[in-house]
């Protein structure tokens, strides 16, 4: 069986051949989530002037050099609306957030630390040269990179790309993932369940994770146990760059998803991972597509498809870090050794001000239960004969599970 690195770094290297996507253009609103497809460079200076930062004076910094002093006030400026009056020495100008500096002044002194006198002038008792101004350019300048390609982009980026004066953005598209259950037990929701049948979650389930990752979801159905039907509803996924199957990955009877698709020139790379839970795991190639096979058990559907679906989508779109983020956290029970396999451990995950999260693992493991994974907020994650460790032990988990 092959290490859960070794797979990974196996799909990844096959999805390189095919990767990055082709770029599109899209609109600044449908950003947030996807990957940039090139360095997005400033199209302005921010701030476009010196500005200041508070509500206050405007003057020039030698004119504070001792204080108190008194200046004659000659202006006021308001945000959006700059002076041509020039601040000479002795001369100040009234000031709010954000407003351009007037030409001469260097220097922004706070409100509270003024006092406007009875013949007019202002009298200040408080402020250093230079202090509360903005200066030109501070947070980026025109043509500098503000994005580099490769980014998923956050609620943030799309703040900066908007500051930074683009309306529109080139990104990658989204892989588009075909969905296809098989198996004569499952039906879809809210059918009639005849005996011995079982409601099938996994398409839904693995269609919120591949939004969730930036792919488009297509749901192709339920092929029965028989070649010709996982063959007919395969063929669906024509124009695909991902091919999921959930189920019948194995080489039982019953379990008809390589030899159906090997008579069409499906090519295996692998077919068992030494982990816990999703042994029966595949992976290959169909025509253009890259042939994802996912156990039939739900749990381990999505923890596989945590680990390989979701870095694959990822890495269609040229994101340069794909994989899931491990972080650690402090072991709330003890745990007994574990065997060869890696063990992605159901947990529940209690956040802890000014420590590590409390990672607690689930009881039972099952990975036909649904009620369990949906309850879990990490995978406790224990490499192939990890030692019996001890509550308060720092261990390795997978959160932010989607």
């Amino acid at each position: 069986m092959l290490p859960v690195a070794d797979a990974q770094s196996q799909l990844l290297a096959r999805i390189a051949r095919q990767s990055p996507l082709a770029a599109e253009d899209i609109a600044l609103t449908e950003a947030a989530g996807r990957v940039l497809a090139e360095d997005l460079l400033a199209r302005v200076s921010q701030p476009p002037a010196d500005v200041s930062a508070m509500d206050g004076w405007a003057l020039r910094g030698d004119d504070i050099a001792s204080l108190p002093a008194r200046l004659k006030p000659v202006a006021a400026v308001a945000a959006g609306h700059p002076v041509d009056t020039e601040i000479t020495p002795g001369t100040c100008a009234r000031i709010f957030t954000g407003a351009p500096l007037p030409p001469g002044a260097d220097t922004v002194v706070l409100q509270e630390d003024c006092t406007i006198l009875e013949d007019g002038s202002v009298e200040i008792t408080d402020g250093r040269p230079g202090r509360h101004v903005r200066k030109f350019g501070l947070d980026f300048q025109a043509g500098g990179t503000v994005l580099q390609a490769g980014r998923t982009l956050t609620a943030r980026d799309v703040g900066l790309a908007a500051a930074s004066g683009h309306p529109w953005l080139r990104v990658h598209r989204r892989p588009r993932v075909a969905l296809l259950a098989t198996g004569d037990e499952v039906v879809r929701p809210g059918d009639p369940l005849a005996p011995g049948q079982i409601v099938s979650a996994n398409s839904y389930m693995l269609a919120a994770l591949v939004r969730a990752a930036g792919g488009d979801p297509i749901i192709l159905g339920i092929a029965r146990d028989e070649d010709a039907d996982v063959r007919r509803l395969a063929a669906a996924a024509k124009g695909c760059d991902i091919l999921v199957t959930t189920g019948g990955a194995s080489v039982g009877e019953h379990d008809r998803v390589q030899a159906a698709l090997g008579e069409i020139g499906l090519t295996l790379d692998f077919w068992k991972i030494a982990m816990r839970p999703g042994k029966p795991l595949m992976i290959g190639g169909l025509g253009d597509m890259v042939l994802i096979g996912l156990p039939g058990n739900p749990v381990s559907a999505y923890v596989c498809g945590l680990l390989f679906l979701a870095p694959a989508i990822r890495a269609l779109q040229g994101d340069p870090a794909p994989l899931p983020l491990l972080t650690e956290a402090e072991l709330a029970v003890d745990l007994g050794a574990n065997d060869h396999r890696q063990d992605y451990v159901r947990s529940r995950l209690t956040l802890r001000n000014g420590a590590l999260p409390l990672v607690e693992p689930a009881r039972p493991q099952d990975s036909s239960m649904m009620s369990i994974l949906a309850e879990s907020g990490a995978l406790l994650v224990r490499p192939p004969h990890d030692p019996a460790r001890k509550a308060g032990d720092r261990v390795t988990i997978l959160g932010g599970l989607i």
